[in-house]
């Protein structure tokens, strides 16, 4: 249904930007469902309603081992192959959580993950959101301390086997840019905030891995500091997965921030629980089959504190949690918490995380959950393993979005051929920070950069920009979307120098160059009907490109050459010049 009605819903025939108020019933014509202000891929990454999706994650080559991800029916493609059998490799994942960071190193034997290292330290980081969801000078300070001690463990591994990722404050603070900038040094490696959809994949991945595989479906509950993540699955997939605003650290703020605890506040923060639940509770409750699992720290003290006081003997059982709640109503205040236990750390955010429990026993009949030992940073491990043995998620959502929305894979393939082939000319000259991931965002730009003509083709440079950056896409953080989305937004017509002034600083040269490269790859290709030619490209200074073709080539293409004039003037009025000459047959 890509009828003119639905289409100009969606987004005016004049070009401009698709409204920020999306409209559902237009959006749903076109495969998409909005969901929190944000769009969503109706794919069955979320729902499995037909094939295979983006979300399932090592399904096909890897397998449960003992807790370690083993190959299990495919030989690695030789000519990718990251080196020799039985190579050892280290491999560190971290977790930026908004009570704690914690970062796993592990060594990759045989095939096997076998842990080296575990660190953990309270940051406090969503304690740290002031009223206007800044992060205050001092929760910075804490961070950044931490992250230079973790850092001292792994900065000294390549970008390829380290992974770090942000949660929900770093989704949600205003400055968080610039604390990004500054955590990157400190660490050392770049880091990645991911959504709340994201998160709530990798912790099902960290769960699938690290739990005996299973019959029927089970539900795995995840309790943060600033967000409780909800996922069913069925063995490694997926069907349906939330992340909802409420987290031990903001709820115990919000609700506790004084230190009273009594019956009208744990009411109060339950139905407030409960109001988050509602629009989901409905549909898990009914679908938990062979088992629930609960994962992370908040769902792991609750269930010490029940053993240590014989209130249950393994997991979180209804009874058990009641009675912690009456205890923490007892004891009338977090000053006066001294419960068996009870950790230190733990003492000013355990009433949060008890409410947000209670309400999800409550509101999806639970009577007992077992325990995971894996959670996010574990399945951000697997995911990075999966990327260096080629079973990248990210892959499998490009191709997911290119299927979806009909794209001609035989002209954007030519796009990423000719980009590719630019970008390694002008390096001779110009030098990215990171060449291969370079080589990946013209690859992704390529292969997405016509999906918005599945809205209009007015505009469809804007239509798909907006779809990049607004919709979940299994494998991406939010930085990656919003480079992709930078790219395709300005890889033709006018260039909005306001598009690129909102990638982070850090990347915003190399983002640029790669801009300018990926139009050139478009503009080249627009008649789409063959491969180029061998052409060449300098780069002089920092905004110079030149150009050569054989001789007569451009003259027997009018179109070709009119494109190239009309580039020229466009990146004119960007501050790069453009300029074009025969190849010389000596």
């Amino acid at each position: 249904m890509h009828d003119a009605a639905v289409v100009e819903r969606v987004a005016s025939d004049k070009g401009a930007d698709p409204p920020r108020r999306v409209d559902r019933e237009a959006y749903t014509a076109l495969g998409l469902e909005a969901q929190r202000g944000r769009l969503v891929a109706a794919c069955p990454a979320l729902r499995s309603r037909r094939g295979r999706s983006p979300q399932s994650g090592l399904t096909v080559r890897f397998g449960v081992a003992y807790g370690a991800l083993v190959p299990t029916d495919s030989a690695p493609d030789p000519e990718r192959a990251s080196g020799p059998p039985g190579e050892v490799e280290t491999l560190a994942a971290i977790d930026l959580g908004s009570h704690s960071f914690h970062m796993i190193v592990t060594r990759l034997e045989g095939g096997q993950l076998h842990v080296r290292d575990r660190l953990r330290e309270r940051v406090s980081l969503a304690a740290g959101l002031d009223s206007d969801r800044r992060l205050r000078p001092e929760a910075s300070e804490r961070a950044l301390e931490c992250l230079r001690r973790f850092g001292q463990r792994v900065n000294h591994l390549p970008r390829s086997c380290v992974r770090a990722v942000g949660t929900n404050t770093l989704r949600q603070a205003r400055n968080g840019a610039d604390f990004l900038a500054r955590a990157e040094d400190a660490l050392g490696h770049p880091i990645e905030v991911i959504s709340g959809r994201e998160e709530a994949r990798l912790i099902y991945l960290g769960v699938a891995q690290t739990n005996p595989a299973n019959q029927g479906r089970r539900l795995v509950l995840d309790i943060g500091g600033g967000s409780t993540e909800c996922i069913l699955g069925e063995g490694f997939e997926i069907v349906d997965a939330d992340s909802l605003f409420m987290g031990c650290v903001s709820y115990s703020t919000r609700f506790f921030g004084d230190g009273v605890l009594d019956e009208r506040r744990f009411r109060q923060a339950e139905v407030a629980a409960e109001l988050e639940l509602q629009p989901i509770a409905r549909g898990y409750g009914a679908s938990v089959g062979s088992g629930v699992l609960g994962c992370s720290g908040t769902i792991h003290s609750i269930a010490g504190i029940l053993k240590e006081n014989g209130w249950c003997d393994e997991g979180v059982s209804a009874q058990g949690l009641r009675r912690l709640r009456r205890a923490l109503v007892e004891c009338g205040s977090v000053e006066r918490l001294a419960l068996p236990g009870l950790s230190e750390d733990r003492r000013p955010v355990i009433a949060g995380g008890v409410a947000i429990l209670v309400a999800l026993f409550e509101d999806l009949g639970l009577q007992h959950l077992a325990l995971s030992p894996g959670a996010l940073r574990e399945g951000a491990l697997y995911d990075l393993l999966g990327r260096i043995h080629h079973e990248d998620v990210r892959e499998r959502t490009i191709g997911w979005f290119q299927e979806h929305y009909r794209v001609d894979v035989e002209h954007v393939a030519r796009v990423e051929k000719t980009a590719l082939s630019l970008l390694s000319q002008a390096t001779l000259d110009w030098k990215p920070q990171d060449h291969e991931h370079a080589r990946q965002e013209l690859r992704w730009a390529s292969r997405l950069f016509e999906i918005g003509l599945a809205i209009n083709h007015t505009g469809y440079h804007k239509h798909g920009a907006y779809l990049v950056e607004n919709s979940y896409m299994a494998g991406f953080s939010r930085e990656e979307q919003q480079t992709l989305a930078a790219m395709i937004h300005t890889s033709r017509r006018k260039v909005h120098r306001e598009v690129l002034d909102a990638v982070p600083a850090a990347r915003r040269e190399d983002v640029t160059m790669l801009a300018v490269l990926f139009r050139l790859a478009v503009q080249l290709n627009r008649s789409r009907d063959a491969d180029l030619p061998r052409f060449v490209l300098r780069v002089k200074g920092e905004h110079r490109l030149r150009l050569a073709f054989p001789a007569g080539w451009l003259a027997e293409r009018p179109l070709t050459l009119a494109s190239l004039e009309e580039e020229a003037r466009y990146l004119a009025s960007f501050g790069y010049s453009l300029e074009w000459r025969e190849l010389d047959d000596g």
